[in-house]
Parts: C-alpha cells; sequence; structure tokens
C-alpha cells in the first residue's frame, strides 16, 4: 500500500516539495526507501512509523562546497586538551588543569597514513597546547610526510627543547597558526592572561626568523571594527600577509559565557579527532551534542558518515523550509 500511495502522492506534486506517510511496519520503509532509489526521488526521513519523500533530488551540498572546505577535505587533530593557559573562552576548556587526553605518536601516524587515501588534503593540529607535548616533533613529522600540515599553538613555549624541536620541524610543508587577539596587550591578555600578548608576539617573531610560514588567528570578542582594523595593521607591521590573517567571531562553546550559537545545524562540519571520537567541527570538540562517533578507524568511513549526515541535515533544513511557503 505505501508504494501506491507514494506513487500517487508524490507524482501530484511539484519538484522539490515534500510529504510524510505513515508507515505500518520496518518492511514498508524499506520498500519506500528502494522506491525512492529507483524513482530518482529523495528519502528525507524514515522510521518505523513515518517516511517522509521529497521529489525529485536536490544537488549534493558536499559538492556545491569548494573542494577545500568539503567534510574531510582539512582533518582536525586534537593532539591533547592540556595547555599552559586558561583563557576564558577556550572552545575546549583547556587550562594547566585540563586532563591530558592525548591522540598519542602511534594513532596519529596511522590517521595520517589513512587520510591521504579517504580525500584527505591537509592536517591541523590543535590542542590544548601541542608544545606541551615531549613528542610533538614527532608527530609533526609523521603528518608532514602524508600531507600538507598546519600546528596551532599560542607560540609561547619557544625556548630550550622546544625551540629544539620547533627548529627541527620542516618548513616547506608546515604551517604553525599563532594566536594573537589583539594590537596591544590589554584585551588580549584580559582573556589569555597576564604576559601572554608580549610572549605571543616574541612567538611570532621567532617562527618568522626560522623561515616558517605563518599564519596568525584571532578570537574577537567585541564588535568593534576599530579593534579588528588595529589588529590586522599590526600584523601588517609583523610581516603577516592578508590571507595568513584569521579573524573570527566569539564561538558561544566550552568555556565561552557568550558568543554565536553553532550547532551541527549550523556550521559546515569540518572533521576533527580527539582521544574521545570523532566531532563536527573543532570548535565543538568539547560539546557532546557535536559528537558524531567513537570509532575514528575506518578513516574513509567517518569521513563518508560525517558527509552524509551533512546531507540529511541540509534536507531537513529544506524540507522545513518548504513547510512554511511565503506565497
Amino acid at each position: 500500500m505505501v508504494i501506491l500511495e507514494l506513487v500517487e502522492q508524490v507524482l501530484s506534486m511539484a519538484e522539490g516539495d515534500t510529504i510524510t506517510l505513515p508507515l505500518d511496519s520496518a518492511d514498508e520503509r524499506n520498500l519506500a526507501a528502494a522506491w525512492c532509489a529507483r524513482t530518482g526521488n529523495t528519502l528525507v526521513a524514515a522510521d518505523d512509523s513515518s517516511v517522509t519523500v521529497r521529489r525529485g533530488r536536490p544537488a549534493d551540498p558536499v559538492a556545491a562546497l569548494p573542494a577545500d572546505r568539503r567534510p574531510g577535505a582539512r582533518l582536525w587533530l586534537y593532539t591533547n586538551f592540556d595547555c599552559n593557559l586558561a583563557c576564558d573562552y577556550c572552545c575546549a576548556r583547556s587550562s594547566p588543569q585540563a586532563d591530558r587526553r592525548a591522540l598519542g605518536v602511534d594513532r596519529v601516524r596511522e590517521i595520517a597514513e589513512a587520510a591521504p587515501a579517504a580525500g584527505v588534503t591537509e592536517i591541523l593540529l590543535t590542542g590544548g597546547e601541542p608544545f606541551i607535548l615531549p613528542d610533538l616533533d614527532q608527530i609533526v613529522a609523521n603528518c608532514t610526510a602524508a600531507l600538507p600540515t598546519t600546528l596551532l599553538t599560542n607560540g609561547m613555549l619557544f625556548r630550550g627543547h622546544r625551540l629544539q624541536m620547533l627548529q627541527a620541524m620542516p618548513r616547506d610543508r608546515l604551517t604553525l597558526q599563532i594566536s594573537l587577539d589583539s594590537a596591544t596587550p590589554d584585551l588580549h591578555d584580559t582573556h589569555r592572561g597576564k604576559g601572554s600578548w608580549a610572549k605571543a608576539v616574541a612567538g611570532i617573531r621567532t617562527a618568522l626568523g626560522e623561515g616558517f610560514t605563518v599564519r596568525v588567528a584571532a578570537t574577537l570578542t567585541t564588535d568593534d571594527l576599530k579593534e579588528e582594523r588595529e589588529l590586522r595593521s599590526f600584523l601588517d607591521s609583523l610581516g603577516i600577509p592578508h590571507q595568513h590573517q584569521v579573524v573570527r567571531p566569539l564561538a558561544h562553546q566550552g568555556a565561552a559565557d557568550d558568543g554565536l550559537e553553532l550547532t551541527v545545524e549550523t556550521l559546515i562540519p569540518e572533521v576533527t579527532i580527539t582521544a574521545d571520537g570523532v566531532y563536527w567541527h573543532p570548535v565543538g570538540a568539547d560539546n557532546d551534542e557535536q559528537l558524531v562517533t567513537r570509532d575514528i578507524f575506518p578513516l574513509d568511513a567517518v569521513i563518508d558518515l560525517v558527509r552524509e549526515q551533512f546531507r540529511a541535515h541540509q534536507a531537513t533544513a529544506d524540507a522545513a523550509a518548504r513547510t512554511f511557503p511565503c506565497a
């Protein structure tokens, strides 16, 4: 009966419209799914009690994204969660008191080796503060051997053996992304700790002096455009090109008390792996609502899962929009 109902209802609808029909069993759900696959219609949602079908098939939202922003093109790895700072808006709640929750050299190597075949084009290492790890040089070596790699850091620990680790890292396949939130110490230090601005600027200069490609990322906690202009002018003076200046608003995640509300429904996913599993986006790696799966491997299957969930979210959003036409 469900097939007859689908034929009658769907073929009378306009392209892109949706309908929800009741079901009596899992068998009817499977029949509806098979009918959609054969007839070129879209199964939006289904369980044992109902099925939602859209007439036709919309453009693939993954394919519509720029190639370098499709889920899985950039793979984020949380090397650890402990940090020398306790920034009051940290999306990962990192601090000196946080548990390390490290991925570890062996697991990072396994991920990096699997990444190219899974369609990954860039690896990004973040934390926590990665330079706390005594084996960071091995982690970076494993990643850069596989793909171009970006290493996020607060830039404050470039001395002693950690400076030696930095100096041993490759220049041609590695970008250092250092955090700096303002052109002067006051605002930066308010959120990241007294003296952190001066150390971060010194870290930027050290990294540039060592011949690394350096990107600087800022989290803006105000809407003051003057702050952003002054920051960009200061970064210009340090020799950071505009394409390597990343300025983003505060996200209401982790330790932040306010900021933009970012959810799996509103974020284009960037596959993110931590010691606890796979997350939708690096900004939500401390948020159970953004946990996709506890299973890291096989990596290509994980990336496919994130892409399918993204397609499902987009289809649901489109269906909801069509439920309330304006005319």
